[in-house]
């Protein structure tokens, strides 16, 4: 997905300076199919996702999602869906999952706290700011674990918090790996499953 950052001389985008968007600014913003997310006050947008992507939530509904939601250890969404944490009001994670027991966030058909586990799902436009803008924001709101997925290694990077702000170096999962997270007691995800069986793996 391409990333960019909207100025406010943009003829698309009419709004406050970067660095002073808020809540209401977003909630403003045009239901136009692209993705706006609001990080330090800076306005984010990213345009359609490619099928492949598509194709990699589709699985993590399936791997995650059902089971989590079966076994009644979570709730588990794609995007779009509103996330609003200190620092990001709001973000739209690729898929966000918020364990059972912690049905209080959600309201007025949003997530208003922060949850359990977040993935994200790299392009060649969005590796920068999955990498580093959003993985520094997520750490900052405290969110316990942020998965990246990589669809051209075909790899899982998952970070677990380890401090307030902080976490620590990934676990880098491949091809042959099975992926445990704490929220999610006795769930392994195949990471070899996540992009099998795609009609077109473009990137």
């Amino acid at each position: 997905m391409a990333i960019l950052v909207v100025t406010t001389d943009a003829p698309l985008v009419e709004g406050p300076s970067q660095g002073a968007w808020t809540f209401a600014d977003w909630e403003r913003l045009p239901a136009d199919g692209r993705r706006y997310e609001v990080i330090g006050g800076v306005l984010y947008m990213t345009t359609a996702p490619s099928s492949f992507h598509q194709w990699i939530v589709r699985r993590l509904e399936r791997l995650v999602g059902i089971p989590a939601e079966d076994a009644r250890l979570a709730y588990c969404f794609p995007a779009p869906i509103g996330v609003l944490m200190p620092a990001c009001h709001p973000v739209q994670p690729d898929y966000v999952v918020v364990r059972f027991g912690r049905e209080a966030l959600f309201r007025a058909g949003r997530i208003y706290g922060v949850p359990d586990l977040l993935f994200e799902i790299l392009s060649a436009a969005s590796r920068s700011y999955d990498e580093r803008i959003k993985l520094a924001a997520y750490a900052t709101a405290g969110v316990p674990e942020y998965a990246i997925i990589d669809p051209r290694e075909r790899s899982l990077n998952l970070y677990c918090l380890v401090a307030p702000g902080a976490y620590a170096a990934p676990r880098c999962f491949t091809a042959g790996d099975h992926v445990a997270f704490a929220c999610l007691p006795g769930l392994l995800l195949p990471v070899a499953e996540l992009f099998a069986g795609a009609p077109d793996s473009s990137l």
